[in-house]
C-alpha cells in the first residue's frame, strides 16, 4: 500500500493509475477512495490518476482525536497528497464532501489547482439549512457510535437523494452501501461530527470565491435537492465555471451516471488542457434590473 503524511502525521493510503497530466479524486462522506473506480479506469488511460482516503477511512488513519477532524484538516490532507507525490499543480475533482474540499484549497492554494469539478457540492450551506444540518450530523455522529456501520448503510445510506442510484442501478446501490458498512465507525463519527457538523457555510466565502479565476465544473443532480442552489450559487459566484445539471440523477452522480459524469469531466478537461475555459465574458451578463 502507498501511504503520503500529513503535517500532524496522518497516514493517508492512496492509489494511482497512468500517466500525463495529474488528476486527484476526492471522495463524498459515504464513499471512500474505491467510489471512484469508475473514473479510476477511464482517466487513468490518459492521465495520471490518485484517488485517496481521507483520515479515518481505513486504510488511512484513523485518529483518536475528535479534534483532527476539520474542514480545515481535510483541506490540508488533499495539499499533502500533492506534496508527497510531488505534484505542483493537479485537477482536482471532489464529490459532497470532496467538492467541499476541492473549493478551501483553491481558495487556499489556488496555484496548486488545475481545474476543479465540484460534484454534489453544498449540502447544508443554503442559510434556512445550515443549522439543522450541523444538529443532524452531531446526531449522526453519535449514532455511527452506538450503532456501528452497517446500520448507518441501511438508514442513512437509502437517505432521499440516493433514491435515485437504488433505483436506476440496484446492483451499483449494493455495491455503494457494502463499501459504506465497511467504514470504520469512529472514523465516521469523527468525520461527521467534526467536518460535516462544523464545516461553514460555502455562501460564507462568498468574496473569496468571486476572486477566483480557477477553470471550474459544477455538476449536480436534478434530484439532489440539498445541492441545486448551493450549485447555481457556486456557477453565478465563480467567474470562470460550467453547470452540468444531469436528469433524474441524485447524489451521487459519478457512480449513479458514470457514462455522463465521465463525458462531462473528460469535455472539460480537454478544454481546460487547450486554454479554451475562460472566464465568463462580461458581455453575457445580463444588466441588473
Amino acid at each position: 500500500m502507498h501511504y503520503a503524511i500529513t503535517s500532524d502525521n496522518v497516514k493517508l493510503h492512496y492509489e494511482e493509475v497512468g500517466q500525463g497530466a495529474p488528476i486527484v479524486f476526492v471522495h463524498e462522506f459515504a464513499g471512500d477512495h474505491r467510489s471512484w473506480e469508475p473514473q479510476m479506469r477511464e482517466f487513468g488511460k490518459r492521465y495520471r490518476c490518485i484517488a485517496y482516503a481521507a483520515r479515518g477511512y481505513t486504510p488511512s488513519d484513523v485518529p483518536a482525536d475528535k479534534e483532527a477532524y476539520t474542514y480545515k484538516h481535510v483541506m490540508r490532507d488533499c495539499v499533502a497528497v500533492l506534496d508527497h507525490l510531488k505534484i505542483e499543480q493537479a485537477h482536482l475533482i471532489g464529490l459532497s464532501m470532496g467538492g467541499y474540499t476541492c473549493l478551501q484549497v483553491a481558495l487556499n492554494h489556488p496555484g496548486r489547482v488545475r481545474s476543479m469539478v465540484l460534484a454534489g457540492a453544498g449540502s447544508g450551506s443554503v442559510r434556512s439549512e445550515t443549522a439543522e444540518f450541523h444538529k443532524s450530523s452531531q446526531a449522526l455522529s453519535e449514532r455511527f457510535l452506538r450503532e456501528g456501520s452497517q446500520a448507518i448503510a441501511e438508514t442513512y445510506g437509502l437517505g432521499p437523494s440516493r433514491v435515485p442510484f437504488l433505483v436506476k442501478d440496484p446492483r451499483g446501490f449494493a455495491e455503494f452501501s457494502r463499501m459504506l458498512a465497511e467504514h470504520d465507525a469512529v472514523g465516521s463519527a469523527n468525520t461527521s461530527r467534526g467536518f460535516q457538523g462544523g464545516r461553514p457555510s460555502l455562501y460564507d466565502f462568498e468574496s473569496e470565491i468571486a476572486k477566483l479565476t480557477t477553470p471550474a465544473l459544477i455538476v449536480v443532480g436534478d434530484e439532489d435537492e440539498r445541492c441545486i442552489e448551493p450549485s447555481l450559487f457556486l456557477k453565478k459566484t465563480l467567474s470562470a465555471s460550467g453547470l452540468v445539471m444531469m436528469p433524474k440523477a441524485g447524489h451521487v452522480v459519478n457512480l449513479e451516471e458514470p457514462d455522463l459524469f465521465n463525458q462531462c469531466v473528460g469535455d472539460f478537461l480537454a478544454r481546460v488542457d487547450a486554454g479554451r475555459w475562460p472566464v465568463r465574458d462580461p458581455r453575457s451578463i445580463p444588466p441588473k434590473v
